[in-house]
């Protein structure tokens, strides 16, 4: 049981219920919500070697366009993360979900979150209803996070942009194949240029999946945003603050790309449970071990000791 997972889901019976009830049975274009369970969760992370999980909930996360539906459905998806971790406090933690883009509403259940759920973390997805991570609009719930020294984890969803003419999403596939990756991109690097990262410095931020596009953009958006902003960008520099985790195929190409950009012990184990199917997690796991760049004792690092470092 080597391993700390910290991407990875939770779908309670409810919110699956809530997802098909405002139209996405189909959630980002992926063909259907896949089952998960308490216990079958439990069963495939032995399988894996998965010691413990911080589980959060997945695009398109909890606010659908009522900010009162967002505000009672975020208040149930963190009361049952917090009945599973009180429940197995050895194998779950859970980031809160917040009813962003309700600034008001996400102050009041980050602080319920912390102070009376205990929760590890928060959660948040790269745009809210087309608000980015960047956005001035954010700016208490980032001093929130900033004095609770928060971690806070970013999971893509589908942007507003890139729609066909009728508004519906132009190719015949799922967002998450390419869109999830851009939009991550996107969005962590308006956060970077606008000064999130250096205004409120103890915010713990996860990227997901390998950093998407951004280890391979990093030089391009240091001297193309320079150039268009009038002002020195520092993109290669905030990577090296940013964690980052593993999930979603990082081998053979991705993984070589982050850890020329990325601090090391900033890496973590990600399996994207349980949208990524359990054969392809554990064949993603086995090519981690196996993989020469986490050769030693960095591989340790990776899989957990890093996760141990950054959740205390």
């Amino acid at each position: 049981m080597s391993r700390i997972d910290v991407h990875c889901h939770y779908i309670p019976d409810f919110y699956r219920e809530a997802l098909i009830a405002n139209g996405h049975s189909e959630p980002d274009g992926v063909p259907f919500i896949p089952p998960w369970s308490e216990e079958s969760a439990l069963k495939a992370m032995d399988e894996t070697g998965i010691a413990k999980q911080y589980l959060s909930i997945s695009s398109p996360g909890v606010h659908f366009g009522d900010d009162a539906a967002a505000r009672t459905l975020a208040r149930q998806v963190n009361e049952e993360g917090a009945r599973l971790a009180r429940a197995h406090p050895d194998r779950f933690g859970f980031f809160a979900s917040t009813p962003l883009p309700d600034v008001d509403a996400a102050l009041e259940e980050i602080r319920y979150a912390y102070d009376e759920l205990d929760a590890n973390g928060v959660v948040f997805t790269t745009n809210f209803h087309g608000m980015y991570l960047g956005d001035e609009a954010l700016e208490p719930v980032y001093a929130e996070l900033n004095r609770r020294r928060a971690v806070l984890f970013l999971h893509p969803t589908s942007p507003t942009t890139n729609c066909g003419p009728d508004g519906g999403y132009p190719l015949p596939y799922p967002r998450s194949l390419m869109e999830f990756l851009f939009d991550t991109t996107r969005s962590v690097t308006h956060m970077v240029v606008s000064g999130v990262l250096d205004r409120h410095p103890d915010i713990k931020v996860i990227v997901a999946h390998a950093g998407a596009a951004l280890p391979v953009m990093a030089s391009r958006l240091d001297v193309l945003g320079r150039r268009a902003t009038g002002k020195p960008q520092a993109v290669h520099d905030a990577l090296r603050r940013l964690h980052f985790d593993l999930a979603g195929m990082p081998t053979p190409d991705a993984l070589p790309a982050l850890l020329r950009v990325a601090d090391p012990s900033r890496i973590h184990y990600g399996s994207d449970a349980p949208f990524t199917p359990h054969p392809e997690i554990l064949a993603t796991a086995a090519s981690l071990d196996a993989a020469e760049e986490l050769e030693g004792a960095l591989l340790d690092q990776v899989m957990s000791k890093n996760a141990q470092e950054l959740f205390g």
